[in-house]
């Protein structure tokens, strides 16, 4: 059984990036056909899916993220990571990290617990 573990800082100062990691266990992330994704939920708000790295390597980002998004991936760790810039306090989210199949859309049947991250002075 797969599990997805989130890590990084709790707290990003403004403009500054927000860096965080997934590690994934039980399962590699170079797996025919799944996409590792990031969705994170605003306080108050719904999900919101940030972008994926498949496990071709190929990336996929919401558009309206697109241009502070990046996301990478360690194979020899197993790890694959977000990295967002210029963050403002519109930011501040749970981040959760998780495992999709391509069903249509994308079917996320694997999450990590979320973290909790802060963005402020």
């Amino acid at each position: 059984q797969v599990q997805l573990q989130e890590s990084g800082p709790g707290l990003v100062k403004p403009s500054q990036t927000l860096s965080l990691t997934c590690t994934v266990s039980g399962g590699s992330i170079t797996t025919n056909y799944y996409y590792w994704s990031w969705i994170r939920q605003p306080p108050g708000k719904g999900l919101e899916w940030i972008g994926y790295i498949a496990y071709s390597g190929s990336t996929y980002y919401s558009p309206s993220l697109k241009s502070r998004t990046s996301i990478s991936r360690d194979t020899s760790k197993n790890q694959f990571t977000l990295q967002l810039s210029s963050v403002t306090p519109e930011d501040t989210a749970v981040y959760y990290c998780a495992r999709a199949v391509a069903a249509g859309g994308l079917d996320f049947g694997s999450w990590g617990q979320g973290t909790q991250v802060t963005v402020s002075s």
